[in-house]
């Protein structure tokens, strides 16, 4: 449990980050007067500010606190697939896709990803089967309260469910006002805490290196001889080179096909910006993806996952327990503020994203011109994507609350499922998009509709020897999911394209 002094210590410097965060959202809602503006914003942003946006908002409280403790449990081959293969995968898909989505995403005004898919392969009903596919987003938007809410229980030394619903009350509530206007800056300055907490976690485990990197691996060794080797047969999802290396990296090629990511270069107001956004962005990630590292001291810290007065320490709770054990009142202050600001940076993208593909893409053509036309539209607009962040914070607490009582291992195996699921849905569509011009719509409709089928029969049918009981592999579902849907995708595309209309360029 957490001392006094650091329970009051921390409160004290929660209230605060609230104001400053209360300010940037007054400030972004004064210029918020359109559900477009709530979407993309109206201001002009710096890059680095962007790049710094991108970098927080793609590394959420899974990065700072969750995975860490599959580091704790799985040691080395957990390092080997999130520190190096799926970033290295992140990043090259990032490169690749941003210019020329941002291209498309411009020229057809689209505000969502499923506004995206629809206009740019002419099809209202796929734009709705989007839609309807990001209410699978919630899943992470779980994963995050989940993970912010074992940070704050511990720090405060308070009920879960109590902090729970204070943090969903909290965030939902001015997510509803500032929109992407106040959730670019507040993101710069939650990559800011976080890159300083990152370097402070990193170092944390200076004294294992007394010996040497080996001396290091010697005291995991003795622990459990697993945590050492590139493979660890004893995991459920690191056994082989497959799971470690194959999947994660089709993973990462896909994993950036998700709204609040992919969208991030609308932001930008220039082509020129490009290259310095991405170039922060992935100097930021490098840094915020070693993190999970810390999970192997987490791991010595608490050799058998027990804490001192003997209770079970779940996965999920590694890192809270390090921090509040390790670091003296005045550090541990600094690492908590950094790990909400991880948790709080996706948090806010997707709360910004999916209730904003709710209103957009599911109600706005369901309602058609029941909801009026200009002005008083877009009033409309605004306030019914209040009400639906109103419902997907209620549903969230529900989950939230289940998966800390009831966690299939963690709540990381819940939100891949349906994270995994929806991006591997769009992976096939994003790059016809993008790549190909005079795309047959079966072709990428097709493409989505085999990746749905595939991943989820994959894992709930436990068709593979990596996706059994007690606990499956998402990331194994979804990258034989995605090679599914480009053979299906790319097959009908040439089949149903005339061979002298082939061409790999758009038109302008």
């Amino acid at each position: 449990m957490a001392s006094s002094a650091y329970v009051l210590w921390t409160s004290i410097l929660i209230a605060l980050y609230a104001l400053i965060i209360l300010y940037f959202v007054v400030r972004g809602a004064l210029k918020t007067r359109s559900i477009d503006d709530y979407a993309v914003g109206s201001i002009n942003f710096s890059p680095v500010v962007v790049g710094l946006s991108l970098a927080a908002s793609m590394t959420s409280a899974a990065t700072f606190i969750i995975n860490p403790g599959f580091i704790s449990l799985y040691g080395i081959s957990g390092i080997i697939a999130f520190v190096i293969v799926l970033p290295l995968a992140i990043f090259l898909s990032l490169i690749v896709l941003t210019k020329s989505f941002r291209k498309h995403g411009h020229s057809v005004k689209a505000l969502t990803m499923a506004q995206w898919i629809g206009k740019r392969f002419d099809s209202k009903g796929y734009a709705l089967l989007f839609g309807v596919l990001s209410l699978l987003l919630i899943t992470f938007i779980v994963l995050i309260c989940v993970g912010m809410t074992k940070v704050l229980s511990q720090a405060l030394n308070v009920e879960e469910l109590y902090v729970l619903i204070g943090l969903v009350v909290f965030v939902f509530g001015y997510m509803m006002f500032g929109g992407a206007n106040s959730m670019v800056y507040t993101n710069a300055i939650q990559a800011g805490m976080m890159l300083i907490v990152a370097f402070i976690l990193l170092t944390s485990g200076y004294e294992h290196f007394s010996n040497g990197v080996h001396g290091f691996l010697d005291k995991l060794a003795a622990i459990d001889p697993n945590l050492t080797t590139p493979t660890n047969p004893g995991s459920l999802l690191f056994r082989d080179y497959f799971e470690i290396i194959f999947c994660n990296f089709v993973v990462g090629i896909a994993i950036v096909c998700q709204p609040h990511i992919i969208t991030k270069s609308l932001l930008l107001k220039s082509d020129s910006d490009v290259n310095r956004y991405l170039t922060v962005a992935i100097i930021a990630e490098i840094i915020f993806f070693a993190v999970v590292i810390t999970g192997l001291y987490a791991r010595l810290s608490f050799p058998d996952m027990t804490s001192a007065d003997g209770e079970a320490i779940n996965m999920d709770s590694m890192i809270s327990a390090y921090v509040v054990k390790e670091f003296p009142v005045y550090v541990g202050l600094i690492v908590i503020l950094g790990l909400i600001s991880a948790g709080l940076s996706t948090l806010e993208g997707l709360i910004q994203s999916v209730p904003t593909s709710i209103t957009s893409d599911i109600i706005e053509p369901l309602a058609g011109d029941s909801l009026g036309t200009g002005e008083e539209r877009q009033k409309r607009l605004i306030f019914i994507n209040k009400i639906v962040i109103a419902i997907v914070a209620v549903v969230s607490v529900f989950l939230s609350y289940d998966q800390l009582l009831n966690p299939s291992l963690s709540v990381g195996i819940f939100a891949q499922n349906g994270v995994y699921a929806y991006f591997s849905a769009a992976f096939v569509p994003v790059l016809l998009g993008i790549f190909f011009d005079k795309v047959p719509k079966a072709a990428p409709i097709a493409a989505t509709l085999t990746a749905i089928v595939v991943h989820f029969s994959i894992y709930y049918g436990h068709l593979t020897p990596y996706t059994q009981p007690p606990v499956g592999n998402p990331a194994v579902a979804s990258s034989l999911a995605i090679i599914a849907s480009v053979i299906v995708g790319f097959g009908l595309y040439f089949i149903l394209k005339p061979k002298k209309e082939l061409n790999t360029a758009p038109s302008e």
